[in-house]
């Protein structure tokens, strides 16, 4: 065999190679990776707790959404699903690959900095405290059978984190509510001194507002607080929009606005993201309106929304944090109008 026939057969054989490895190598889609996930999940689990973590797609628990504290008056959990504490090593590790599949690489490292706030809570609050405060204490409910074919959701839950997605035919049509939570918003003495979970979605309203002139602030700013995100039901309720709308910014405050929006959606994988800043972009600048309430700076309890006809982002910083700094915790949530979990009115 001569040399250039053997070159010809051995770069022959090198693009099949390739080809193969391209081929499985290409990123599965998002709804594809949660499918598997999903799966794996159900797959490890023991009867008993496979029992516990699967639902119907049309049962009530769906929508039955908390991200409060869920414990009974003697401090038992009352949350619904398979909880990680009960869960083995493997069983954990794929709890947490389903967790993943549904979030970006910032979102999955912001919600497990929560969950392990839950330690530095019940070193700042004690034994005794009101609520029992356990990183184990988070639960994973899935809605139907997981397949590319038909309807399914699912969701991962405990205090401060709640991550909704309903999937048809293998797509992804909803990522909502997705809450984030942080006591303490900053983390103000010990060692971890300085650390701040979801620091993007202060920094940029802050600056947004500080950018704001009289007239604009006039309009954007609300009399009263905005109340509590309504957990426990599929609609946010918010009502119509108020404050300013995108048309009376500058292109710069305008760009910080944007930039706000997408650290919410960037808690998503990044498919999705690029989906929900499409619609985003897309909006009117005529609706889509930003409003805030009290005062941003450090101390003073303030709220905000940003709401268009298909999506609400609702935020509050009122209340004081375990070790009694006021207004150092945060409540934040990315929802669906005019109602989450797919759903149609």
């Amino acid at each position: 065999m001569t040399r250039v026939r053997i070159s010809v057969i051995a770069l022959t054989f090198a693009a099949v190679v390739s080809a193969a490895l391209v081929g499985t190598s290409a990123p599965a889609t998002t709804g594809s990776r949660m499918t598997a996930s999903a799966t794996a999940f159900l797959g490890s689990l023991s009867p008993e707790l496979k029992k516990k973590a699967s639902f119907d797609f049309t049962d009530p628990h769906r929508a039955a959404w908390f991200f409060t504290p869920r414990q009974d008056g003697e401090k038992k959990f009352t949350r619904k699903g398979a909880r990680l504490e009960e869960m083995t090593a493997e069983q954990k590790k794929a709890a947490m690959e389903l967790l993943k599949s549904g979030l970006s690489a910032k979102g999955y490292e912001q919600a497990t900095t929560i969950v392990g706030l839950e330690n530095l809570l019940f070193e700042l609050e004690g034994p005794k405290s009101a609520m029992t405060r356990n990183p184990s204490w988070y639960f994973v409910s899935v809605f139907g059978e997981p397949s590319s074919t038909g309807k399914w959701g699912w969701r991962f839950e405990g205090h401060h984190l709640s991550v909704n997605y309903t999937l048809d035919k293998g797509e992804v049509v909803a990522g909502a509510p997705i809450l984030f939570a942080s006591n303490p918003a900053e983390v103000k003495d010990g060692a971890k001194k300085g650390l701040r979970p979801l620091p993007e979605i202060e920094d940029h309203v802050r600056a947004l507002i500080k950018s704001l002139n009289e007239e604009q602030d006039k309009v954007a700013k609300q009399p009263k607080a905005f109340p509590e995100i309504k957990e426990g039901q599929a609609k946010a309720d918010v009502g119509d929009p108020v404050g300013i709308t995108a048309d009376k910014l500058t292109a710069e405050q305008k760009a910080t606005l944007v930039k706000l929006l997408q650290a919410y959606a960037g808690r998503m994988p990044d498919e999705l993201a690029d989906t929900e800043m499409k619609k985003v972009k897309a909006t009117p600048d005529t609706k889509l309106f930003f409003a805030y309430s009290g005062s941003p700076k450090p101390g003073e309890g303030y709220t905000y929304r940003v709401q268009a006809p298909d999506f609400v982002v609702e935020f509050l910083n009122v209340q004081a944090d375990s070790a009694k700094n006021q207004a150092n915790h945060i409540h934040s949530a990315w929802r669906r109008l005019p109602i989450d979990f797919g759903l149609s009115e």
